[in-house]
């Protein structure tokens, strides 16, 4: 009976692997054969690589939108791991009675979808003269109470003054909450569509995603071309995530215990 069961498990999980690996094999697929190819449902790599490439740079500024994607997701993961850090720490430090409730405020923040205060984040940066710039674009991400809450784990020792404790003892210790924190947040930051395309309306400030949807544009749509942008656009992801998946899964291990 066990036997029965083991075999019966180990089909789920190759029905199961098979269901998630498909896409990203048909999307591969998608990106080397025409549009006539996809749209007859053609299952088999092809030979139309550097047409679409091409196609792809002739309609639009793919360099401008992978340096933008690039700089936007680096720079946002590297100053918010760096604020919520800090913030986690000071939270498991400091002890105060407020603490507690603060936080608790900050995680029900979570519970708010971002289209609830996605009109009210525009008007206040239009108030503040900051539409289309990267600062408006960044702001949002730079704090979020999911990192804060994964680094609410932290090191005392006495005689060392708090930066030293923080640097010395802290950072070294959350290697996998960096890993996975930094993972979460370039993912976020790369993928983050609805903010940049309401925030930013000049086309030098396109990203990965916003190219990817300006794709599906027009009357008619180049499947070949298509494909190869999300080829593209999930690359940086998938290799960030496949080289980082160890820290990832002890990091989020870490944060829920």
């Amino acid at each position: 009976m066990t036997k029965v069961k083991t075999t019966i498990a180990y089909i789920i999980l190759i029905i199961a692997s098979f269901l998630s690996a498909f896409p990203l094999y048909y999307m591969i697929c998608g990106a080397t054969n025409s549009s006539i190819d996809i749209v007859r449902g053609k299952l088999f790599p092809g030979i139309y690589l550097m047409e679409n490439y091409q196609s792809l740079i002739a309609n639009q500024n793919l360099g401008r939108a992978m340096f933008n994607s690039f700089r936007n997701a680096i720079v946002i993961t590297v100053i918010a791991l760096l604020i919520c850090s800090i913030a986690g720490y000071g939270f498991e430090i400091y002890h105060d009675k407020g603490k507690d409730l603060l936080m608790n405020i900050l995680l029900l923040a979570m519970m708010l979808p971002f289209v609830a205060i996605m009109i009210p984040l525009f008007k206040m940066f239009s108030s503040w003269k900051l539409v289309n710039t990267w600062i408006a674009l960044a702001l949002p991400s730079l704090s979020t109470p999911f990192l804060i809450m994964m680094f609410r784990q932290a090191a005392r020792l006495e005689g060392l003054s708090e930066i030293r404790i923080f640097f010395t003892m802290f950072l070294p210790i959350m290697k996998s909450t960096y890993g996975a924190a930094m993972t979460v947040t370039f993912m976020n930051a790369w993928n983050n569509y609805l903010w940049p395309t309401i925030i930013l309306q000049d086309s030098n400030q396109i990203t990965m995603p916003m190219l990817v949807a300006n794709l599906k544009s027009g009357y008619s749509v180049d499947y070949g071309m298509l494909m190869l942008g999300v080829l593209i656009c999930t690359l940086p992801t998938a290799i960030i995530f496949l080289c980082l998946q160890k820290s990832f899964a002890n990091g989020i291990a870490g944060a829920v215990k």
